[in-house]
């Protein structure tokens, strides 16, 4: 009878700690997902993490204890290893992006875990005969239980903190707007766009940094809470400008921002295929991207990317309008003679009344240039010297993961693109790549996501400009290999053998090692979160 309590008792721990694994590990995969039931939901339908081997031996496994209960030692040892083994690969996983240990995570994990030991005691409740084994034995299947269904108990800690969160939340966006209101000589500027956004607001604070005392919205704070953070934790009397970088998942998001905020002025870099997941149609992308436009006051200054069809048949009356390209032929600001060198990009502004201002840079690819020019005009509209602006760009260090250039001690040449990937921006660094001349050019990518219907459809039109521009090609994973695949191959320009489909980056970097060599150039295109396969 004792080796029994004992044993029980010591399955019950490892499976008490495999299901505080697993509910950190769901609540990260939540967090990811920006704490969205409906984007969880659908993310659990598209992975099939639900029903992923782990859980299905969990479930086996369950169904056998609750069928042997009057023999029970042989499920008890089961359960135990199992919940040995799925402790052991919860702890020892990588992720790309780990759980961020907000107060908003900490509140959900303390009444997911107190939801779990409520379900156990309600069990142990329900079928105590008053034998201590039985406990321990009904606890042990009640926590593999709660294993198996982990998932559901954090959507459900979601929803019953759906209140509170909405308390916290109101009472931080009214501080945040006490401190704005505090502030009326401050000029706030918003950044948004399917694209280019994050790269546009890094540059405009190191060229506005050269006249005004400038903030920015960190990382990508780029939500309404992201930006209530910033006020509230970043934002001081003496700033004078402060620029918001504004993203979206849904229609209304960007209002939601502008009107805590309220910008006078705001910049539209792109609208594309972006997020269609949650979007569906490229309309409601352009109408939610001018949402930002449309908050403008009657004095305020809207600065857009013509070179988008979407942005240039968008009329804007409610606030001024300057816009800018590098191919709209009808823009009012453009990037002309634009050169590349090994030392980066030389390139010309032409703007109305004369203005002609040459510039030079150290980043790379048509899109830096894009995002370049309308930081410039948008501090050349706030009265900032020109050889300031020109001395700001000269000075600016890419941005990590954006196109930034790498030289290893190797002579091996990086050009990092990994944080995010887009029909225009994937393009525009495979003709970069292209353009080198010495020793190999190859690309390591997963493709671009969330894209709806149209995923599949830009997928092989990167294949595409992949087989057209490189001399390897390793596909990672398996969400987009069939479409990049089969890109590649209907480019006709390379060899199968040169072609890797690989399962993982670690099996890419084993493929890399065994190919690159001294004056090859490898571009890592985008880098898939744990959210995707």
């Amino acid at each position: 009878m004792v080796f029994s309590i004992i044993l029980a008792s010591v399955v019950l721990a490892i499976l008490a700690a495999n299901t505080v694994l697993e509910l950190s590990r769901d609540l990260m995969m939540f967090q990811q997902n920006s704490y969205r039931a409906e984007r969880y939901r659908r993310w659990l339908s598209e992975s099939k993490d639900s029903t992923s081997l782990w859980r299905l031996a969990g479930i086996i496994i369950l169904f056998i204890g609750l069928s042997t209960l009057s023999r029970p030692f042989g499920a008890l040892a089961l359960a135990g290893i199992f919940g040995l083994a799925s402790a052991w690969s919860l702890s020892h996983r990588k992720y790309k992006k780990p759980l961020v240990w907000t107060a908003r995570a900490r509140r959900i994990y303390a009444v997911a875990l107190l939801l779990a030991i409520a379900i156990c005691g309600a069990c142990v409740a329900l079928f105590d005969h008053g034998e201590t084994f039985e406990i321990l034995y009904t606890a042990s299947l009640t926590l593999l239980g709660c294993y198996c269904g982990s998932h559901l108990i954090i959507v459900a800690a979601n929803f019953i903190l759906k209140p509170v969160e909405k308390a916290i939340t109101a009472r931080y966006c009214n501080d945040a707007r006490r401190r704005l209101e505090s502030m009326p000589d401050l000029k706030i500027i918003g950044i948004t766009g399917s694209y280019g956004k994050t790269s546009t607001k890094h540059y405009l604070h190191r060229i506005l940094s050269e006249q005004f005392d400038t903030l920015m919205t960190p990382g990508s704070f780029n939500t309404t809470l992201g930006v209530v953070r910033t006020i509230r934790e970043y934002l001081k009397p003496y700033n004078e400008v402060f620029i918001v970088e504004m993203g979206a998942k849904n229609v209304g998001d960007i209002k939601e921002i502008c009107d805590l905020v309220h910008p006078t002025m705001g910049i539209i870099t792109a609208v594309g295929p972006q997020h269609l997941e949650s979007f569906k149609t490229i309309e409601r992308v352009q109408a939610t991207k001018f949402e930002l436009a449309d908050a403008l006051p009657a004095d305020g200054v809207a600065i857009v990317n013509d070179d988008f069809e979407k942005i240039a048949d968008r009329p804007v009356s409610n606030a001024e309008c300057l816009r800018y390209g590098i191919h709209a032929p009808k823009a009012a600001y453009r990037a002309e003679n634009i050169k590349y060198t090994p030392m980066g990009t030389d390139f010309t502004i032409v703007g109305p009344d004369g203005w002609n201002l040459n510039l030079s840079t150290r980043l790379m690819g048509e899109a830096n240039v894009s995002d370049l020019l309308a930081a410039a005009v948008a501090a050349h509209t706030l009265g900032v010297d020109d050889r300031k602006i020109a001395a700001a760009v000269a000075s600016i260090e890419p941005v990590e993961h954006r196109l930034s250039v790498k030289r290893t001690p190797g002579g091996i040449t990086i050009l990092d693109d990994a944080f995010n990937s887009n029909p225009v921006g994937s393009r525009m660094a495979l003709e970069v790549l292209g353009s080198m001349k010495d020793g190999k050019r190859i690309v390591i990518t997963p493709g671009m996501i969330e894209l709806g219907a149209e995923q599949y459809e830009l997928n092989f039109q990167l294949g595409e400009t992949i087989g057209r521009n490189v001399d390897v090609a390793i596909i990672v994973g398996e969400y987009n290999r069939e479409a990049l695949a089969e890109g590649v191959r209907a480019s006709g320009r390379l060899p199968e053998d040169k072609l890797h489909l690989v399962a993982s980056f670690a099996e890419a970097q084993k493929v890399l090692a065994s190919i690159v060599a001294k004056g090859d150039t490898v571009l890592y295109e985008n880098d898939l979160p744990d959210t995707f396969k």
